[in-house]
C-alpha cells in the first residue's frame, strides 16, 4: 500500500483451485487466517491435509492448535521452496500483476 502494508490469505481446494475463503488484516498476527480457515471449514468441511508456507501466522500455536482440533494433517512448504505451494503462488502473481499494480491502492477500502 502506499503507506503501510496489507496482508491476504487465502483458503483454496488444490482439485478445483477455488478460493474457499480469504481475509485481509494490517497486521501479521494470526487470527485473520484461523478466521479464514474456520469459515472454508464450516462452509465446505475439513480438508484432509493443510498446506502451507512456514509464516509464523501459520507455525503459530492458533493456526497449528486449529488444524490439531479439527484432525487435520499439516503440511509445510520446505524452506524457499515456493513451488511446493504454486496454485497459490499462482494466485498472488496474478492478483499483483491484474490489480495491484496496475492501480495506486491507498488502503484496504
Amino acid at each position: 500500500m502506499r503507506r503501510g502494508f496489507l496482508y491476504l490469505v487465502a483458503i483454496m481446494d488444490w482439485a478445483t483451485r477455488k478460493v474457499l475463503a480469504w481475509r485481509l488484516s494490517n497486521t501479521l498476527d494470526a487470527s485473520f487466517c484461523v478466521d479464514a480457515l474456520n469459515e472454508a471449514i464450516a462452509k465446505y468441511g475439513k480438508p484432509e491435509i493443510m498446506n502451507t508456507d512456514q509464516g509464523s501466522q501459520f507455525t503459530g500455536s492458533a493456526w497449528i492448535t486449529t488444524l490439531t482440533e479439527a484432525d487435520v494433517k499439516i503440511s509445510m512448504d520446505g524452506r524457499g521452496r515456493y513451488l511446493d505451494n504454486i496454485f497459490i503462488e499462482r494466485l498472488w502473481r496474478s492478483l499483483k500483476q491484474e490489480a495491484v499494480y496496475l492501480h495506486e491502492l491507498q488502503d484496504g477500502f
